[in-house]
């Protein structure tokens, strides 16, 4: 068998071939790509009964906040929910397409579906598009096996751990599991723990705002408290500051006169 069958391995240290892409485009005329920078809190931990998922309710547009009440708690099944992280348009699409696998897994099988089932597909959607779907999910649920909380990376990685967060707020939602959460915690104390660490996201991170959502998911039911708290209040004004027309002196006045030429073009669409 010739050497040249097998495919080339590539050369060890960096890759300059998106350097020399982006140059070639600046050459062209064209914008180079940039980093897509996305915030967001999202958290889940498990209690004595079952578990918790809490996100903020912010989502952003650059330097603008587009929505000040989006829904980043995503149903899956009756016994679990999933949180996203990331692009909005990816987590609410990948979900609703998990949603609709494991209904089918439900109808096919007559039995309820395994926190585990949900985990894999997931993974295997994610890892198949290598990075290029952005989501950044904790799914939590319950089942007969017991509760669960799995963090599911934009490239298909996963990891099952009693507590998580991810985000662009979760070094600081991190920072409150590691220093409180305990073993057999009760539903009000890991509501509360929740509630403290998605806080924490949002008055640590200017992508995280807002509202703060939690879902308390037990054996045999599920509660989503959406707004459960509206944490990051705006100001209000203490005095009137409207003032009456003439309170202010007016010292000089000076108008100027500006011809405006007004061209018209038409340009033709790009249509390669």
């Amino acid at each position: 068998m010739q050497l040249e069958q097998f495919r080339e391995l590539p050369k060890p240290g960096f890759n300059f071939d998106n350097c020399k892409r982006n140059a070639g485009l600046i050459k062209n005329g064209f914008q180079a790509p940039t980093a897509v920078k996305t915030g967001t809190t999202i958290a889940g931990i498990i209690f004595k009964d079952g578990v918790i998922l809490g996100a903020d309710t912010r989502a952003t547009e650059g330097p603008i906040v587009a929505d000040k009440n989006c829904k980043k708690i995503h149903y899956l099944a009756k016994n679990m929910y999933c949180c996203g992280a990331g692009t909005a348009a990816d987590t609410a699409a990948i979900t609703d397409l998990i949603c609709s696998q494991l209904e089918l897994h439900r109808l096919n099988t007559g039995r309820q579906v395994q926190v585990v089932v949900a985990n894999t597909l997931l993974k295997q959607m994610l890892f198949r598009y290598q990075g290029h779907i952005s989501a950044a999910l904790v799914l939590g649920g319950v089942d007969r096996t017991g509760s669960y909380i799995y963090s599911i990376h934009p490239h298909g990685s996963t990891d099952k751990l009693p507590y998580t967060t991810m985000g662009s707020g979760t070094l600081a939602a991190m920072a409150v599991f590691e220093a409180r959460w305990k073993p057999d915690m009760s539903e009000e104390e890991g509501k509360k723990l929740v509630r403290d660490a998605i806080a924490a996201g949002v008055f640590n991170d200017l992508g995280s705002g807002s509202n703060v959502d939690l879902c308390v998911i037990r054996k045999d039911s599920a509660d989503y408290l959406r707004g459960y708290e509206y944490i990051s209040k705006k100001g209000e004004r203490q005095l009137d500051y409207s003032f009456k027309i003439g309170s202010t002196a007016v010292l000089e006045t000076k108008i100027e006169q500006f011809d405006i030429n007004e061209e018209i073009r038409f340009v033709p669409m790009d249509t390669a």
